[in-house]
């Protein structure tokens, strides 16, 4: 077993991030609060100082901003908020785009961005977007990833003038979290010119190292704020009809969602009573595979304000009121004349709190609990209709707790535990998690690292395993380069509250890359990168497979976007995980793998993107293409639809169908087409009103041939007398179409109507459109629901009084 937990200590002396001089503004406290109508014609606009001199950050690299297109900032304060005010000129303001869109949604147009840091620690910052169109946008930043899942309450203003326009913004406390005692703010400004395609910062960033967060200007003179408490409401109130079948069922539901600051720095979030019934649909897939298929989280209250939680990658939200772990124990223990009447495929919430916030001195807390309910299946007895209940998933509690010492604006150290306990006899979980993340002073270098121990109680056993990880990077410059090793046991398992495809694996991988900063004569970007790894399993130690993938994208000065990529393994490939038996492997050739792609201009009404992919094992005639043809219309600024068309097909696949109960393991010889329809339209009538459509139809019909194989003990095939249909035709079907308008600032009010259809039989030789037909003899989930949120500040509802 080998692990280098202890290599991080040559990094960890003497590290600190130095950089250029930053720049400096100083807020001006105030003692009335501005009208914020974007105009800044209240006298202490003037007395305030400017934050200019705006330098590009893309295309090109620290440039001076035009002369026709330039940029200031003030900032003042007062106890309840931070206020700005940006004039952004621009000598043709008819032709700043205009396109309508709702929060976090980013077309067809400028912005003005704020990036602050309380902490002034270079690696978290809260992002407030103000688009031409006035729309909103807010983010979390760690690590460098923007998370616009996150949304605060907070108020800004957009006027247009003859030679500029003015973005007047309001930031109340209760969206920051800061400690009152730190005088000085991390703060940075960017701007989007959309229509000649350029992007500029106040505080020069250097693309070729480091995070944007690292480079932030600093804002002075905040004291002595007395916040106001942070303490606010959501209740919500939600009715909804589902009919399927003949039958109806009418549901309704009310909850609470609380958002309390503990102090300035700490903040407490709980929702009681969830009601999840207008998540978005999953993209659902169907799996030949051995490994579990990973969805995106779509539940609000599992997205907002997880960057602490997401560390380590230990974390898999939808564990909690997924399936219940013992769903198929119903139909184990049938008497004679009994049947399984109900048996949920959700288990419920019933509450879920996050506590997280970060001190001055860089220690990050997350604490995350969330506890389900204990879930039944039904049994009735045919015969005497008596009912009897069997347990599926007990009352369980969801655990985890995060410690991240961030320092020096560039590393970390976390660790991370997470935990599930089930009452009674039910399957426990710990794991437990070690992360370290370090940048050497002039922030050029890195290693990062991880080692993890999950500890599993199941049927009275104890299972115990453990990971590695360590990577060692050079992390500036047009040339880039990391290797790096991972490991994991067989034993070692983190699925009660994690996601992992497989355990039981080694791998030592490396990468090199070429990319451009400033731009070149042709291209405003372009970046080269060669991969490759090589994988063993752990225990035995025996080798598995190996892969080699070079890609290289090119983004031209009119924005046109193209690429490619070439991937192939070597020599011979052991699948140790497709028998389904332990100790079993499938041998088979390597793959080459050709593929390339376009992008057109975003800001032209049409646009499209195609992507085209080829690929054949040698020495076999397996094969597979796949095409992704996804075209765009901006009829109006208000109203925009994209068509997304999918197409792949594997032809000649050996992969695993059963397991006989002499222990032979079947093969067959299939060819999988997948063909996916997807479309999305939006008709914005304000930034806050809009009706929007969602529609997917997913078709994957699997043919096999009349040649089932013998998997033998050298991991190839012989020809089986085996005789069986395990052809597939699978569909999924979802619609939705939703209006949304937000009513008040943290208010909204929603109405959907969403349909699907599934189905899944062997009529696997349908063509398109009398799979549609055989699709639409099943019946129809019609789904109409309403939801209502509304927002209350506790320093309002005190005025009410």
């Amino acid at each position: 077993m080998k692990f280098y937990p202890f290599i991080l200590l040559l990094f960890v002396y003497n590290i600190c991030f130095s950089q250029a001089v930053p720049k400096e503004i100083e807020i001006l406290k105030i003692n009335a609060s501005p009208v914020i109508d974007g105009v800044l014609d209240e006298p202490f606009w003037q007395n305030t100082d400017l934050a200019n001199d705006f330098v590009m950050f893309e295309p090109g690299d620290g440039g001076a901003e035009r002369n026709n297109k330039k940029t200031t900032v003030r900032v003042a304060y007062d106890d309840e908020a931070i206020y700005f005010g940006a004039t952004l000129y621009d000598d043709t303001p008819d032709k700043v785009p205009m396109e309508f869109g709702n929060r976090d949604q980013f077309g067809n147009t400028d912005f003005f961005l704020i990036s602050i840091n309380p902490n002034n620690d270079g690696q978290n910052d809260t992002e407030f977007v103000v688009q031409s169109t006035g729309a909103q946008g807010d983010a979390k930043v760690a690590n460098g990833d923007e998370d616009f899942t996150w949304n605060a309450v907070w108020y800004s203003k957009v006027k247009f003038n003859k030679d500029s326009w003015v973005v007047e913004i309001k930031i109340p406390y209760s969206a920051l979290r800061f400690s009152t005692n730190v005088e000085t703010w991390g703060i940075n400004f960017f701007r989007r010119i959309h229509y000649i395609n350029e992007k500029y910062v106040w505080n020069y960033i250097d693309k070729s190292k480091g995070e944007v967060t690292q480079y932030s200007g600093l804002l002075t003179g905040i004291k002595n704020i007395e916040a106001p408490t942070r303490l606010s409401f959501s209740p919500y109130a939600s009715v909804s009809l589902t009919t399927f079948d003949g039958s109806s069922e009418f549901d309704q539901n009310i909850g609470l969602d609380i958002k309390y600051g503990v102090n300035e720095s700490f903040t407490l979030d709980a929702t009681l009573i969830p009601d999840f019934g207008q998540t978005a649909f999953d993209d659902l897939e169907l799996n030949l595979g051995p490994f579990e298929l990973q969805y995106d989280e779509q539940r609000a209250f599992f997205t907002e304000g997880t960057e602490l939680f997401s560390k380590g990658n230990l974390f898999y939200s939808r564990r909690i009121g997924n399936r219940p772990v013992d769903r198929n124990s119903a139909e184990a223990d049938l008497a004679l004349n009994e049947e399984v009447t109900n048996n949920p495929d959700k288990v419920n919430m019933l509450n879920a709190i996050k506590l997280s916030g970060r001190t001055k001195k860089g220690l990050g807390i997350g604490i995350f609990n969330a506890i389900t309910e204990k879930t039944t299946a039904t049994i009735t007895n045919t015969e005497t209709d008596e009912k009897r209940n069997v347990v599926t998933e007990s009352l369980a509690n969801y655990n985890v707790l995060v410690l991240d010492q961030q320092f020096n604006k560039n590393s970390s150290v976390t660790l991370v535990n997470t935990n599930v306990t089930r009452n009674g006899s039910f399957r426990d979980a710990n794991v437990t998690g070690l992360l370290y993340d370090i940048s050497d002073k002039k922030n050029q270098y890195n290693i990062k690292g991880n080692f993890k121990m999950s500890n599993v109680k199941e049927n009275g056993e104890i299972s115990d395993g453990f990971s590695g990880f360590l990577e060692l990077s050079k992390t500036y410059g047009n040339v880039q380069y990391s290797v790096g090793h991972y490991r994991n046991n067989d034993t070692y398992d983190i699925k009660d509250l994690g996601f992992i495809n497989r355990n039981n694996r080694s791998s030592y991988f490396g990468e090199i890359s070429y990319q451009i900063f400033e731009p070149s004569k042709h291209f405003n970007d372009y970046r080269i990168s060669f991969e490759s790894s090589i994988d063993y399993l752990n225990s035995p130690n025996s080798y598995t497979d190996n892969e080699f993938e070079l890609d290289a994208f090119f983004i031209t000065k009119n924005r046109f976007a193209f690429g490619g990529n070439m991937e192939t393994n070597i020599g011979n490939l052991y699948d140790y995980f497709e028998p389904r038996v332990n100790g079993r492997y499938f041998k088979q050739k390597g793959i080459l793998e050709l593929g390339g792609w376009i992008s057109t201009d975003y800001r032209k009404k049409f646009a499209y993107d195609i992507r085209v992919t080829y690929g054949k094992r040698y020495s076999s005639t397996e094969n597979f293409i796949s095409v992704n043809l996804s075209p765009r219309f901006r009829f109006t600024n208000k109203f925009q639809i994209i068509y997304d068309f999918q197409y792949s097909m594997l032809k000649n696949e050996n992969g695993w169908v059963n397991q006989l109960d002499d222990a032979s393991i079947i093969f067959g010889n299939r060819d999988v087409k997948t063909v996916t329809n997807s479309l999305s339209g939006k008709y914005s009538f304000t930034v806050k009103s809009s009706l929007s459509l969602s529609f997917r139809h997913y078709w994957s019909p699997v043919t096999y041939d009349q040649n089932f194989y013998a998997l033998n003990n050298a991991g190839t095939l012989d020809t089986n007398a085996y005789v069986a249909s395990h052809n597939i035709n699978y569909n999924i079907w979802n619609l939705d179409l939703n209006y949304s308008w937000e009513f008040a600032p943290g208010s909204q009010l929603v109405a959907l109507y969403r349909n699907n259809i599934f189905n899944k039989d062997d009529m696997s030789d349908l063509n398109f459109g009398k799979n549609l037909d055989n699709l639409f003899d099943e019946s129809i989930v019609n789904n109409f629901s309403l939801k209502f949120i509304y927002f209350l500040d506790y320093n309002k509802m005190k005025t009410w009084l």
